[in-house]
């Protein structure tokens, strides 16, 4: 079943107009507002206590006016219509113009075709003492797998955000987007070394996922392996060798080093190394890459996005070529293309820009084992821990934990690797691509602008011919 949506506003179409008119007053010739009502849960264990719970509501209106390419925004979390109306007036001296006056047409009410939200119940409904259940039983697998494992960190997230978007055109939408994560950190020692474990799981789904799909002891001893195997790994190596990379976990090397710069604002800017690509081939045509906020219980999910448009999946690059971009709907009217469903906002107070939500690359033909046999000597890049991309494409990436390939094989796991690269290079170099898809933890956000909003990231199997891999001699 889908969740359901919950009026927490209780402002009539009359009221909306009245909002969208005074926001158009000064010239502006397209409004809309964002109505938020959110609920935010939290419980963390640590030291064989339950630290911390906590419940927190936030309640909002975001107000965006447009004149040509100027914009205004204004926000209150005081929803006395007074405040608001001085809110949306702000807006409108922002953007300003010596215009003709517009009024906002009919608000006619419309509902998405998606059902992405497959759960029983809300997670945020979900009964206290089951909630700590899961947590301690994650805390538990975790403390017990090794006894290296000398300090374990659990936790459990959930919330539920009620939007109401609004615009000048007529739209009247609503959604009710649910999300839940459950993480467990582990701390392995041997002598003077310490090393970090990290694994979670959750998205857009009910608390039930938890006992049907990934239980909280897989995730604990998840977190548990990861550490302990890295306090016997080596230093990774250094130099330009072949470089496999893991499917799912190495998503997100995806999502920053390509994902990001074919988001529009960057384009239409110029200030993406593909701004001037559209069409052109940038990669091997073993290289499909798609973001897919259609896809039910991922946590980049979303029936619409923070403007009201039903999202579709979009395809980025299609065998090598790109071919397409993350608009929002004002890139889009800037660029003169349609959105794309992909008009994003961390909460009312901030204005959407074009954003990911579950990107990835599309499988290929390769099996994974042949990948691995198919190098003599080189490295497999196992689970990352963040990076840096600038415009021009030049990245830098960490790699928390991996292993070396030789003769065809994966031995000893190493750590503290860095790739080193640039995203047009590293994608021609792409060799061969496995047939298993996977994609990374449902515990991922991803931040732009200062705002954060929740991803998901997915890859098969790569094999780079030849990538910098930054470690020692």
């Amino acid at each position: 079943m889908s969740i359901v949506f919950e009026d927490h506003f209780h402002f009539g179409p009359d009221d909306l107009r009245r909002i969208l008119d005074a926001a158009l007053q000064t010239g502006g010739d397209f409004a809309d507002l964002f109505l938020e009502y959110r609920v935010y849960n939290s419980i963390h264990m640590e030291e064989d206590l339950i630290k911390e719970t906590s419940e927190s509501i936030s309640l909002g209106l975001g107000i965006r006016v447009w004149s040509g390419e100027k914009t205004g925004y204004g926000f209150t979390n005081d929803l006395a219509f007074d405040k608001i109306l001085r809110a949306a007036r702000s807006a409108a001296a922002i953007a300003s113009s010596e215009g003709t006056t517009a009024a906002a047409a009919g608000l006619i009410r419309a509902t998405s075709p998606l059902s992405v939200y497959p759960l029983r119940e809300a997670p945020h409904r979900g009964d206290l003492t089951g909630k700590i259940g899961l947590v301690k039983d994650a805390y538990a697998a975790c403390q017990s797998h090794h006894p290296a494992v000398k300090k374990v960190k659990a936790g459990l997230q959930d919330q539920i955000q009620y939007v109401t978007i609004v615009n000048s055109e007529g739209l009247l939408v609503s959604d009710a987007r649910p999300l839940v994560k459950l993480t467990c950190v582990a701390i392995a020692e041997k002598g003077a070394v310490r090393e970090y474990g990290y694994s979670g799981g959750g998205g857009r789904v009910g608390l039930e996922y938890f006992a049907e799909n990934l239980s909280p002891a897989v995730i604990g001893r998840e977190a548990a392996r990861e550490a302990v195997q890295l306090l016997d790994a080596r230093d990774a190596p250094a130099g330009e060798m072949p470089v496999v990379l893991s499917p799912g976990h190495a998503g997100v090397f995806i999502h920053e080093a390509v994902g990001h710069l074919l988001e529009a604002d960057f384009n239409r800017k110029k200030t993406s190394v593909f701004w001037n690509k559209m069409g052109r081939r940038v990669g091997t045509s073993l290289v499909s890459i798609y973001d897919d906020p259609t896809i039910p219980g991922f946590r980049g999910s979303y029936a619409v996005d923070d403007e009201g448009t039903v999202p579709s999946k979009t395809q980025l690059i299609e065998k090598g070529v790109v071919v397409g971009l993350l608009q929002d709907r004002l890139s889009a009217r800037l660029m003169g293309k349609t959105p794309t469903g992909h008009g994003r906002r961390q909460d009312y107070t901030d204005y959407p820009i074009p954003r990911m939500a579950n990107t990835f690359i599309a499988a290929g033909e390769d099996d994974p084992a042949e990948i691995i046999k198919s190098v003599r000597k080189g490295f497999y890049a196992d689970q990352f821990s963040g990076g840096q991309v600038e415009d021009s494409g030049k990245f830098t990436f960490s790699v928390t934990s991996g292993f070396l390939i030789e003769e065809g094989r994966l031995t000893a796991p190493v750590k503290q690797a860095t790739l080193i690269g640039s995203n047009v290079e590293i994608l021609k170099r792409v060799e061969m691509v496995g047939s298993d898809l996977t994609f990374g933890l449902q515990t991922g956000s991803c931040g732009k602008e200062g705002q954060d909003v929740p991803v998901t990231d997915g890859c098969p199997t790569i094999k780079i011919s030849r990538m910098t891999v930054g470690g020692r001699e």
